[in-house]
């Protein structure tokens, strides 16, 4: 039901985990952990796999904080739990809350400032991947708790594998050579948000060492995770979240 990360076992103060689509009660096409903020999936189900997820670490459903995500570099610094909208980047000091984002391809990052008990969580699409939204949510946390990359660690959950994520030109070109692939064969390109993202945390001076990556991808292992791609559009959501307890 949920995937813990290895790079943030070492730590007490934190929960931290990214749901997988099994373990709930949504039926098909949702089926079955479905933790999607809207859709067609009844709310009933939505709201007992929301329950289920939170129970996994630690948390009341009651202590999410989420929002309606709009692909764009807003962040919010989380003071209270609820439901927002036009964020996807959380940061916090505050114990007792679940800073949660919602992935059916897009990339999640989970981030921990250990020296200043300050967490982050992001939702990095193509379009937050080029406005450099991990940078700017590590800026933030810099510019309010002292953030150095020293004192990170951080987690890029399953996402949309490279071989699945074929692009236009007019993406592609946003993307520097290092992060696409051109396929002669097929005549596409093909990038690659997780080392896109990688790149940003590094540059924020966090050691290699202190960044997990996950190889799992959410199109090739569609069995495990929600795909929009893979599906057509026509699929759940998982959540990965982090929390100070």
């Amino acid at each position: 039901m949920v995937i813990r990360p290895a790079v943030f076992s070492a730590f007490s103060g934190i929960a931290a985990g990214m749901s997988t689509r099994q373990g709930g009660v949504s039926l098909p096409p949702y089926h079955s952990l479905n933790l999607d903020n809207r859709g067609p999936d009844a709310a009933s189900n939505r709201d007992e796999n929301r329950n289920r997820f939170c129970a996994e670490l630690g948390f009341g459903a009651e202590a999410l904080v989420r929002s309606l995500q709009i692909h764009e570099t807003n962040i919010l610094v989380a003071e209270f739990p609820g439901m927002y909208e036009g964020f996807d980047a959380f940061v916090t000091q505050q114990k007792g809350l679940l800073l949660a984002v919602s992935v059916a391809d897009c990339t999640p990052i989970l981030i921990y400032d250990y020296k200043n008990k300050a967490i982050g969580a992001v939702h990095a699409g193509w379009r937050g991947t080029v406005a450099g939204i991990v940078e700017k949510t590590l800026e933030k946390m810099r510019e309010l708790f002292g953030t150095s990359g020293e004192d990170c660690w951080a987690y890029i959950g399953p996402s949309i594998d490279e071989c699945s994520f074929e692009v236009g030109e007019e993406v592609a070109e946003q993307f520097d050579v290092a992060f696409k692939q051109w396929n002669s064969d097929q005549k596409k390109y093909f990038v690659d948000l997780k080392k896109a993202n990688a790149a940003q945390l590094r540059r924020f001076n966090i050691p290699t060492v202190q960044i997990e990556i996950s190889p799992l991808s959410t199109v090739l292992n569609n069995d495990q995770f929600f795909s929009y791609r893979g599906e057509q559009g026509e699929t759940g959501r998982m959540l990965a979240g982090i929390g100070l307890i």
